[in-house]
């Protein structure tokens, strides 16, 4: 304990680590805040709409999109890992190797996704139970939204590739834009042209190709134009890709079972009725504007973590997780405290829906106990993917899923409530299994990170 605290205070008094922090997490922070506020005013403006299918068909086209969309969030996370410790070592070959791996890695997964996911979309959707009305809209709503399916992947590699160089502020200019341009159209679309549903979505899809030019100009600024030949020869070379796709197929099963996860929230909301899968999206909403903005948090750790590997510099990873710990502490307080005074507020703003706002108000507690546990969640992530120790993400998170499915299946018979319970006590397993595999955390250094474990 008296270790521990040496290290934090340490950690606190140290300027350098600091400035770095904030150089790195407050225009993620930024950037990370406008992305849960486009799920916020699509459901401001659609819940203005008269029918409560209308919102209940956005929350649940919008959670099959993310899953595909969330599901290749390793794109994201893998080059942020690696072009940090690449950084560190001032390998500028290795940045640009991996910058055009990761966009090769775009084109397959958009034809996977897509074939995958059009033939399944018409019985996903019975095996919920929703009305007919749900039914139509969320699939005209999911059809429309893959359009925009290759440029959003293509902004998890680009904000990924530019945290890990540590310019935050690039991703910060992507991600703004592809946002603005979201909120702006949403509005203009829904009632301007009384697009409703269909025009969210198109709205999205514009938004998510303007971010993605944006970031590919940004990232040519910035990437080595070095000989082509010696490029492609790397490239072509099975032996350069084994790291990626080792971390990102571990990855990618982790995020498989975050996903299915939150799609089971949607999936068993909608089985209690259209005014309760509302209500879940609406509260979800305020997960993910706390989550989004700790992650921003989490993602200064990812590069500060994969930079200080790649310098083999053992005390300012430890000072980086420390500081992260504590701000990031802090920050989920205040959310838990703003959710828990002024939740129906929150939720007044979302929706006008008489049912939907009271379905809603009976399960703000658990809005508000959410960032209290989900927090070290988002900051050990940030660890292991700066570390891209992928496996033991993997592993953690496959974990908490087979303990908690058992309790989930009990909890059915308590409703809405036992879904909300059994969701939390996910969140707590999920950040436990994690604390546990970080107590290697020291054996990290010495090892070369790019080797495939």
């Amino acid at each position: 304990m008296q270790r521990l605290y040496v290290i934090m205070l340490d950690a606190w008094q140290h300027a350098g680590t600091r400035q770095r922090l904030f150089a790195l997490a407050i225009p993620m922070i930024l950037s990370n805040l406008s992305v849960p506020l486009v799920a916020l005013v699509d459901s401001a403006v659609v819940g203005r709409l008269p029918h409560a299918y209308q919102l209940g068909a956005v929350a649940v086209g919008a959670s099959l999109y993310a899953v595909m969309v969330w599901t290749c969030g390793f794109l994201r996370m893998g080059s942020t890992g690696f072009a940090a410790q690449a950084a560190g070592r001032n390998d500028q070959q290795a940045l640009r190797s991996l910058l055009m791996q990761s966009l090769l890695l775009v084109v397959l997964l958009t034809a996977l996704c897509v074939a995958i996911a059009l033939p399944l979309l018409p019985q996903i959707l019975q095996w919920m139970e929703t009305s007919a009305e749900l039914q139509g809209l969320a699939q005209e709503y999911f059809l429309i939204r893959m359009f925009g399916l290759p440029a959003a992947l293509m902004m998890h590699v680009l904000v990924g590739w530019l945290l890990g160089i540590q310019n935050a502020r690039a991703a910060l200019w992507m991600l703004l834009l592809c946002n603005m341009v979201n909120i702006i159209l949403d509005v203009y679309f829904v009632f301007g042209l009384d697009w409703e549903v269909a025009g969210a979505a198109r709205a999205s899809v514009i938004a998510e190709w303007s971010g993605a030019l944006l970031g590919l100009y940004l990232a040519w600024r910035y990437v080595d134009k070095g000989p082509l030949l010696d490029f492609w020869q790397t490239l072509l070379r099975w032996q350069s890709w084994r790291p990626l796709l080792a971390v990102n197929r571990d990855i990618l099963i982790r995020s498989l079972a975050l996903q299915g996860v939150f799609f089971m929230v949607t999936f068993q909301g909608a089985r209690l009725g259209d005014s309760t899968v509302a209500a879940n999206a609406l509260l979800l909403n305020g997960l993910l504007l706390c989550a989004y903005a700790l992650d921003g948090l989490a993602h200064a750790l990812e590069a500060l973590t994969g930079h200080a590997l790649g310098m083999q510099d053992k005390s300012a990873l430890q000072r980086a997780l420390a500081l992260v710990s504590i701000y990031s502490l802090l920050a989920s307080s205040v959310f838990a405290v703003l959710f828990w005074l002024f939740g129906d507020w929150f939720i007044a703003l979302q929706t006008t829906i008489p049912s939907v706002q009271a379905t809603a108000a009976d399960y703000l507690p658990y809005l508000a106990l959410l960032p209290l546990i989900t927090v070290w969640s988002y900051v050990l992530d940030g660890l292991f993917i700066g570390a891209t120790r992928a496996r033991e993400m993997r592993n953690a998170m496959l974990l908490a899923v087979l303990v908690c499915a058992p309790i989930a299946w009990w909890l059915q018979s308590f409703g809405n409530h036992g879904l909300w319970i059994a969701f939390l006590l996910f969140m707590a397993l999920r950040a436990g299994f994690l604390g546990f595999s970080a107590r290697h955390l020291p054996s990290w250094f010495g090892i070369d990170q790019s080797a495939v474990r």
